[in-house]
């Protein structure tokens, strides 16, 4: 396969599209069996095979658009959900959580300090190698500190902007490490 361009395209998006493709193979040849044998195939199987598919399309479009996924962690499910959103709004791959889970690669993090308290050594040092943009109501020299031992690319203390926060973000790709 072949860009525009007449340059073959990066390793990451044709494992990606193959890996994509087989799933959607897979897919399609086991509802084509099941509308054959006027069987009714497992929901549960089928959407496992749909939701390894999104997973795949999705690092075909990080690789293709160069699109960095976005995490945003926040003690308040709301406030995560509404930042995440605002975020896709703009065109960011941005998904919300209450805590910090197995990170993506090349995974930014946007990080409510109120959590760092409940974080085990292997969450910090997770959360360090992503070097978070944190955000949070404090701004004593302690919760500074604390941001600090986290790695923090950037600290926005609430409520935020959107613009403020695509401001750090724009900073926290443009530094290139992750």
């Amino acid at each position: 396969m072949e860009s525009a361009t007449g340059s073959s395209p990066s390793p990451e998006l044709a494992a990606a599209l193959h890996r994509l493709r087989s799933t959607l193979a897979r897919l399609k040849a086991e509802l084509e069996l099941a509308q054959a044998d006027g069987t009714a195939a497992s929901a549960e199987h089928l959407l496992a095979d749909l939701n390894d598919a999104f997973s795949y399309l999705r690092l075909v479009e990080q690789a293709a658009f160069h699109l960095i996924p976005i995490l945003v962690i926040d003690d308040d499910a709301r406030l995560a959900e509404l930042t995440a959103r605002g975020l896709r709004r703009l065109g960011y791959d941005a998904e919300s959580a209450g805590g910090l889970r197995e990170l993506r690669p090349r995974e930014l993090v946007v990080f409510d300090l109120g959590l760092a308290s409940g974080l085990g050594e292997n969450d910090r040092a997770s959360l360090k190698a992503a070097r978070p943009i944190v955000v949070t109501g404090a701004t004593d020299p302690r919760s500074r500190a604390v941001a600090t031992s986290l790695g923090a690319s950037d600290y926005l203390v609430k409520p935020i902007e959107l613009e403020d926060l695509v401001a750090a973000i724009s900073r926290r790709m443009a530094d290139g490490s992750r």
